[in-house]
C-alpha cells in the first residue's frame, strides 16, 4: 500500500491484529471508562477498534494527503467517540465511533486540500467529498457537456447550481504560486505581472474630490441666494438628519403647510437651474458667485451659518 515509513507499517500490522470484541464486551468496556475512567479499558476499546481508522485512512488517501496523517486523525477520531460514548444506547460502539473518524479525517483533508480555505459551509463540504466521484462516473457522457453535467450533479445532490460550478473551478487544478513565471523561460513574466491593478487612478481620485468640493461649494452657495424663507425650509427639510414636517414647519413660520410646500417646490426648482447653470459653466459661476459676494447683493458668507437654522 505504499506506507510512508516503518512505523506506520507496524501499527497497520498491529491494529489489524488485535481482537474484535463482542457487543457485551465493548459494552462493559464502554461503562468501565464512563464510569470508573479505567484507561486500561479505554486502550483496549481504542486498540480494538484502530483497525476502523486504517481502513478509513485508505478511503482518504485519493485527496492527496500524508496516510500516516491520515492515521493519526482516524484515532483522533475514535478517542473523541470513545469520550462521548453512551453505552446506554443501544448502538455499537463501532457504529458511532465510524461517524467520528470519518469526520476527523474530512476536517484534516478540508483544511490541508489547498490554501484557500474550501468547505466553509454543510454544501460546500458535501460537494467536496462528492463532486469528483460523481465527475469520473460522468465521465463517459461527454456528449452532455459541462452545463448539463453541473445541473445533473446539482439535482443528485441537492446543492445550487451555482456551487458546483464554483467548486468545480477549484478542482480544476492544484494551487499554484502568484510568482510562478508563465513560461519555462528564465525571462518569462510571474503571473502576478498579469493581475489587473483595480486601484483607483490617481489622477481620477484628485479630479473626483476636486469636483466633489466644487459641486458642495455650488450647492452652499445656491443655498444662500435663496431667499430666508425658502432657505429655511430647504434647511429644515433637506439638511437634516431627520426633516421637520410641512405642518410643524408651517407652525413655526406662521404659515400653512401648503405654503411651505409651494416654497419649498420653487426653492428646489432654484437651487436645480443654478447647479444646472454651474455645471455649464464653472468659471463663469464661480466669477458669478464672487461679483455676487463683493457687490453685497448675495450676503452668501452671511447667510451661511444659517442653513441649518429652523
Amino acid at each position: 500500500m505504499g506506507f510512508q515509513d516503518q512505523h506506520t507499517r507496524r501499527f497497520v500490522r498491529a491494529s489489524m491484529a488485535e481482537e474484535l470484541l463482542d457487543a457485551e464486551t465493548e459494552t462493559a468496556l464502554a461503562i468501565a471508562w464512563r464510569d470508573q475512567r479505567d484507561e486500561a479499558a479505554l486502550h483496549r476499546l481504542i486498540s480494538a477498534y484502530a483497525r476502523l481508522a486504517v481502513s478509513f485512512a485508505g478511503r482518504f488517501r485519493r485527496y492527496d494527503v500524508p496516510y500516516d496523517d491520515l492515521i493519526q486523525q482516524g484515532n483522533l477520531g475514535l478517542m473523541r467517540a470513545a469520550e462521548k460514548f453512551d453505552p446506554g444506547n443501544g448502538a455499537r460502539f463501532s457504529t458511532y465511533a465510524a461517524w467520528w473518524i470519518r469526520a476527523s479525517m474530512q476536517d484534516y483533508v478540508m483544511r490541508n486540500w489547498s490554501l484557500v480555505r474550501t468547505g466553509t459551509n454543510a454544501h460546500q463540504k458535501k460537494l467536496f467529498f462528492h463532486l469528483r466521484r460523481a465527475m469520473q462516473r460522468d465521465e463517459g457522457r461527454e456528449e452532455q457537456g459541462e452545463g448539463a453535467l453541473s445541473t445533473r450533479l446539482a439535482r443528485e445532490l441537492q446543492v445550487p447550481e451555482e456551487q458546483v460550478n464554483l467548486m468545480m473551478g477549484r478542482m480544476a487544478g492544484p494551487d499554484l504560486s502568484l510568482d510562478a513565471p508563465q513560461s519555462s523561460d528564465d525571462e518569462g513574466r510571474a503571473w502576478v505581472d498579469a493581475l489587473e491593478d483595480d486601484t483607483p487612478d490617481p489622477e481620477a481620485l484628485v479630479l473626483g474630490r476636486m469636483e466633489n468640493r466644487r459641486r458642495r461649494r455650488a450647492l452652499y452657495n445656491a443655498v444662500a441666494d435663496l431667499p430666508e424663507r425658502e432657505r429655511r425650509i430647504i434647511a429644515a427639510r433637506h439638511l437634516q438628519d431627520e426633516p421637520v414636517t410641512l405642518s410643524d414647519l408651517g407652525t413655526a413660520m406662521g404659515i400653512s403647510k401648503e405654503r411651505v410646500r409651494q416654497l419649498e417646490e420653487r426653492a428646489l426648482a432654484r437651487l436645480g437651474k443654478a447647479l444646472r447653470e454651474d455645471d455649464g459653466d464653472p468659471q463663469e459661476a464661480d466669477s458669478r458667485q464672487t461679483a455676487a459676494r463683493r457687490s453685497g447683493t448675495g450676503q452668501a458668507g452671511k447667510r451661511y451659518g444659517s442653513l441649518a437654522v429652523v
